[in-house]
């Protein structure tokens, strides 16, 4: 099955960029933009998928911090946007661009890592079972 095609404003959602971005990375040459069946501009998902990447390695958030040693390759970094402490638990939630991120832990450690609102901080998932749905509409056209 052939992957999906997107519309330039989904592409620029997905990438986290303007819609204007993507038609100038287009004329650079950097992606190529086709006409769909509607006879919109499209873009390729498999061609969309590195660049993708790219921009993930290539994030100033993650190059402006000292990596630390750990095992866990999913790192994500965010502004932390609530703290709940009990005596014994914490549960801090994080934004990662459109992503939310929630934790619990003990209070002990929200309290050694001073997390307060607004604390930057990277989250690390290491885990041996992930769930990846479909949503009902991928956003993707045929071509």
């Amino acid at each position: 099955m052939p992957a999906p095609f997107y519309r330039v404003s989904e592409a620029a959602a997905l990438l986290g960029v303007s819609d204007d971005t993507i038609r100038r990375w287009a004329d650079s040459g950097r992606i190529q933009l086709v006409k769909g069946s509607n006879g919109r501009l499209v873009i390729d998902g498999a061609e969309l998928a590195p660049i993708a990447q790219q921009i993930a390695e290539e994030s100033a958030l993650d190059a402006s911090f000292p990596a630390s040693r750990s095992s866990a390759r999913n790192r994500i970094t965010g502004i932390v946007t609530r703290v709940v402490r009990d005596t014994v638990m914490a549960q801090v939630e994080m934004q990662a661009g459109p992503f939310r991120i929630v934790s619990l832990m003990s209070r002990e450690a929200a309290d050694e890592l001073d997390l307060q609102v607004g604390s930057l901080a990277v989250a690390s998932v290491k885990a041996t079972n992930v769930v990846i749905d479909v949503p009902e509409t991928t956003g993707g056209e045929k071509r």
